[in-house]
């Protein structure tokens, strides 16, 4: 009886978290292959289609497809499912490991047709698939497997700075750039994004304490929704300072954690390079217009 309350605080979060209604499918959720138009593609990497990700932000991966097509690359959104993470973060490993088997074999099929990398472009999940080597080194039948997919593991931001992008569309808006924990602690990703940004022309601005969790954490905002409420306030108040028209993340856990505690709007940062080189204007956008004076 004494842990009904907490049950109830973390099923209270757990709803709070959940979007009032589903967005619309996306064609390029399905399995399949998404090819460049215009001409053979020139390269070849798998696409992790995730799990919350492609129910509640299905525009993050179309964004990144339209993106790499454009710049001649075929997509394959293979049938991998989860990929472990979530299980894997709340120390249920015989889950996380049947779920990250699964992932594996079904990546390693597609290696073995030709692959140039595995691109993810939620954070959490692809500091996990790049431990998958280290996850399995001791299981014989899946360590050499696990290794080949951790190698060719890349966050999208990490592939797509070896482009070379052409920015087709002008913005003056402000983007504030939130780094995932699992990014920039995690993977060690700290500059890319911001580069990548700036060189689509867009006006960047860090975070004070960015290196500060937002409360997100994987599950952390629903199994303690009061320490994760406090660290999104800190977030949330620190962003605002700096005054943005727009945040910018590469994790869905941050994209809907932060955007319960503000009005302010929040994308992935793949959607706007596809807007700037070419795409469309992410529709959570609708309606901003970039702030005469931006805070410095």
């Amino acid at each position: 009886v004494a842990r009904l309350p907490r049950v109830g605080n973390r099923l209270a979060a757990m709803l709070d978290l959940a979007p009032a209604r589903l967005p619309g499918r996306e064609p390029t959720n399905r399995v399949g292959r998404f090819s460049p138009e215009g001409g053979p593609a020139t390269k070849r990497v798998a696409l992790l289609r995730g799990c919350a990700q492609s129910v509640l932000r299905p525009d993050f991966n179309a964004a990144a497809i339209r993106l790499l097509n454009r710049h001649g690359i075929e997509v394959v959104h293979a049938d991998e499912g989860c990929c472990g993470a979530l299980t894997h973060h709340m120390g249920k490993e015989a889950s996380s490991h049947a779920h990250a088997k699964h992932t594996i074999d079904v990546w390693d099929a597609e290696i073995a047709k030709g692959l140039d990398a595995i691109l993810v472009t939620a954070s959490g999940c692809g500091t996990t698939i790049k431990d998958y080597g280290f996850m399995f080194r001791d299981d014989p039948a899946y360590a050499e497997k696990a290794q080949r997919v951790s190698s060719l593991a890349k966050d999208v931001t990490e592939y797509v700075a070896q482009l070379d992008l052409a920015a087709t569309a002008e913005s003056d808006l402000v983007v504030a750039y939130h780094s995932a924990c699992s990014m920039q602690h995690g993977q060690g990703i700290r500059t890319e994004p911001k580069t990548l940004l700036k060189r689509a022309g867009f006006t960047v601005k860090d975070v004070p304490e960015g290196h500060i969790c937002c409360g997100s954490a994987g599950t952390y905002n629903i199994l303690q929704p009061e320490l994760a409420a406090k660290l999104r306030a800190r977030k949330v108040a620190n962003i605002e300072r700096i005054r943005p028209d727009v945040i910018a993340t590469g994790n869905i856990g941050c994209a809907t954690q932060i955007g319960k505690g503000t009005g302010i709007p929040i994308v992935h940062t793949v959607e706007l390079l596809d807007w700037a080189t070419g795409g469309p204007r992410p529709a959570a956008l609708d309606g901003v217009t970039p702030r005469l004076e931006a805070a410095e």
